[in-house]
C-alpha cells in the first residue's frame, strides 16, 4: 500500500486493543496507534491526526456515544464504533452523531476490514453530499445577493432586470472583480445609506 491509512484505536483494555491491532495489521493496515483513555480523546486525536478512528465499547450510554463522536471528529474523518449491545435510541443517536459505522454485537477480527472499508466509503459519500449542499447554499446566497443588487439598481436608475444585471456584470469586468463582490458592495452601501 503506497499511502497506508493512519488509524487510531480507542480501547481501554490492553488485551482487546492488541487483538484489534493484530486484526488491522493482518488486513494490511500497519500504521496504528492505540488510545486507552478517553478523557483527553479530542486532544490526543488532534495530536495524532488519524485518517480513521475505531472505537470499541461494551455498553455505551447515549452521552458517552455523543461525547466520543464529537471528540473523535466524526465530521472530519471516518469513525467506526463497535458496541456489544445497543437499542433503537442509541442507534438513532449514533446516526445523528455522524458515525460512519455503528456495529452491534462487538468487534470480531474477521469483520474489521469490511466494516472499515464500508465506513470509509460511507464517510466519503456523506462528505461529498455535504460539500455539494454547502456549494448549493453558497450559490443560493450569492443569487439572492445579486438579485437584491439588481433590484436596487432597477429602483434607483429605472433599469430593467437585464440592464441592471448587465451593469453589475460590466462593473465587475471593468474592475477585475467577481460579480458577487460588486453585488455585495452595492447591497452593503445601500444598507449604510438607509
Amino acid at each position: 500500500m503506497a499511502n497506508p491509512l493512519r488509524i487510531v484505536v480507542v480501547e481501554p483494555d490492553a488485551a482487546r486493543a492488541k487483538e484489534i491491532t493484530d486484526g488491522l495489521r493482518d488486513s494490511g493496515w500497519p500504521d496504528i496507534q492505540v488510545i486507552g483513555e478517553t478523557n483527553a480523546l479530542a486532544r490526543n486525536l488532534a495530536d495524532l491526526d488519524p485518517d480513521l478512528v475505531l472505537i470499541d465499547l461494551a455498553n455505551p450510554s447515549r452521552d458517552a456515544l455523543e461525547t466520543l463522536s464529537i471528540a473523535s471528529g466524526a465530521k472530519q474523518r471516518p469513525v467506526a464504533m463497535f458496541v456489544d449491545h445497543s437499542d433503537d435510541e442509541l442507534t438513532r443517536a449514533a446516526i445523528a452523531a455522524g458515525l460512519s459505522a455503528y456495529v452491534v454485537d462487538g468487534l470480531k477480527k474477521d469483520r474489521i476490514k469490511p466494516v472499515l472499508e464500508t465506513a470509509i466509503a460511507r464517510f466519503q459519500m456523506v462528505s461529498q453530499m455535504r460539500a455539494e449542499l454547502d456549494a448549493a447554499k453558497a450559490a443560493l446566497s450569492e443569487r439572492k445577493t445579486i438579485d437584491r443588487a439588481k433590484g436596487l439598481l432597477m429602483q434607483a436608475r429605472g433599469l430593467s432586470e437585464d440592464e441592471a444585471y448587465g451593469l453589475l456584470r460590466k462593473t465587475a469586468m471593468d474592475q477585475g472583480r467577481k460579480l458577487i463582490d460588486i453585488a455585495e458592495a452595492l447591497v452593503t452601501a445601500s444598507d449604510l445609506l438607509k
